[in-house]
């Protein structure tokens, strides 16, 4: 891990110095003796780019964050705009020749927009080159058929190569790539991923004892072919869960559903801030809500529901109430629906940009819920889910939220399907739980409630 720190740490110096040059040159500064003791203080400001870039791979590879190279760089953006701008405020004050101070600006200019290009190059370089990732798979049964047609609605993202079954003697099943008996001994697994050009081989196999090709994956393993199971596979390429068909064995062993003192400490810090700020926001708004609500329908104007919370512990949820007084009273607990004739037309409007769950920043600031995690549901639903989703109690391992990553990822479910695929991106959640995680679950409730969509 070092020397990939230490490898990106000389890939953005060399940025750097291609950026000082870009903006010299662009500047029209001449490259003669004269003009060389004017480029240590245009480039001591430009260089500021590499302390962030330091501390930011410092941070990646103390904590082993490989795969959140992305967030590095977008963090690195983020601190070189800021830098930029604030060096544009503090410039007249500091002293520096004009010219000296442009050529650090435009510097910084250059190498954020180097950055953002190489982050959207790398992010989306397959789908520009029209070079998805090849996948052969391996195995037969529901799974496999999962993740075909996955990758057939991948947008290009994956390349099925084919598909070969065990080696019990079982057909092999084409799209088009891989054709014949389901043969893969004697190193015919190799050659056929070496043939195909396969970047991953995803095993999904429904009985592995005694024709499990142990052989052959770890030839491809050494030979440079990344080898996947089926759920592993299916998180990286969903940011979901496979719920039905893996063992419990999966979860014990995989990488994730660890959170140390330090980050609950860093959660519940922000939790406390975020709710804060965002009461002082709408303490104006409070009141006219208030009058909405009461003004449309007779009733209470906050309303008290029971959820269940972390470790299945019941707690007492707020909300401004949007039903009709008594909407259950003859039918129980029951889903809420869209276009639930139980909602009232303010109703409507505050669920729509969900307004209605201001008061669970209460709920936030006295620690029964956090910012972001799965939403709690009625204890009523919650004990139907547990008899028919498997590992639906995984959920309560963390506090609720106000907002999560199901929330942001799926439209509004109402139903036991739905509450399915929702428990796939909330264990995702748990199973990849970070401060990055959250900040960009945040990010994108702003775009969802701007668009009145998700709940």
């Amino acid at each position: 891990m070092a020397t990939v720190v230490l490898r990106n740490l000389a890939h953005d110096i060399i940025w750097a110095l291609l950026a000082l040059a870009s903006s010299l040159a662009i500047l029209g500064f001449s490259f003669s003796s004269e003009a060389l003791v004017r480029w240590p203080a245009a480039g001591g400001f430009l260089l500021i780019t590499v302390g962030p870039s330091v501390a930011i791979w410092t941070v990646v590879g103390l904590n082993g964050l490989k795969s959140r190279v992305s967030w590095a760089l977008c963090s690195q953006i983020l601190v070189t705009i800021l830098s930029m701008t604030m060096l544009y405020m503090v410039r007249d004050a500091s002293g520096i020749m004009p010219s000296e101070s442009e050529v650090a600006l435009l510097g910084f200019s250059v190498f954020a927009g180097l950055k953002v290009f190489e982050f959207l190059f790398f992010k989306y370089r397959r789908a520009l080159l029209g070079q998805g990732v090849r996948v052969l798979f391996v195995g037969d049964g529901l799974v496999t058929d999962l993740m075909e047609e996955f990758v057939k609605v991948s947008q290009g993202r994956y390349v099925m190569l084919g598909r070969v079954g065990s080696i019990s003697g079982r057909p092999a099943l084409p799209p088009g790539g891989v054709s014949g008996e389901a043969d893969i001994t004697g190193g015919r697994l190799l050659r056929l991923a070496k043939n195909l050009m396969a970047d991953k081989i995803v095993v999904s196999m429904t009985e592995k004892r005694g024709c499990f090709p142990l052989d052959e994956l770890l030839s491809c393993k050494l030979a440079g072919i990344e080898v996947l199971d089926a759920p592993t596979f299916y998180e990286s390429a969903t940011r979901k869960l496979l719920i039905h068909n893996i063992n419990p064995s999966w979860f014990i062993f995989s990488h994730g559903f660890k959170v140390t003192w330090f980050q609950r400490f860093c959660k519940r810090v922000l939790d406390i801030c975020l709710a804060l700020a965002a009461l002082l926001f709408f303490i104006p708004f409070i009141p006219f809500i208030a009058l909405a609500i009461a003004l449309n329908s007779p009733g209470p104007i906050l309303f008290r529901q029971t959820r269940v919370g972390q470790g299945d512990l019941p707690f007492t949820l707020l909300k401004f109430r949007t039903m009709r007084e008594n909407a259950e009273l003859q039918t129980g607990a029951v889903w809420s629906q869209v276009n639930d004739g139980r909602i009232t037309s303010v109703g409507h409007f505050l669920r729509r940009f969900r307004l209605d769950e201001i008061p669970q920043l209460w709920n936030i600031l006295i620690g029964d819920m956090s910012v972001v995690g799965p939403r709690p549901e009625r204890p009523e639903f919650v004990m139907e889910l547990k008899k028919i989703i498997p590992y639906y109690s995984e959920r309560h391992y963390v506090k609720p939220g106000l907002t999560g990553w199901a929330q942001v990822s799926y439209e509004y479910g109402s139903s036991v399907e739905d509450a399915i695929e929702k428990l796939r991106y909330d264990l995702y959640y748990i199973k990849n739980i970070s401060t990055f995680l959250d900040i960009k679950i945040i990010l994108k409730t702003f775009y969802v409630v701007l668009l009145g969509r998700g709940r």
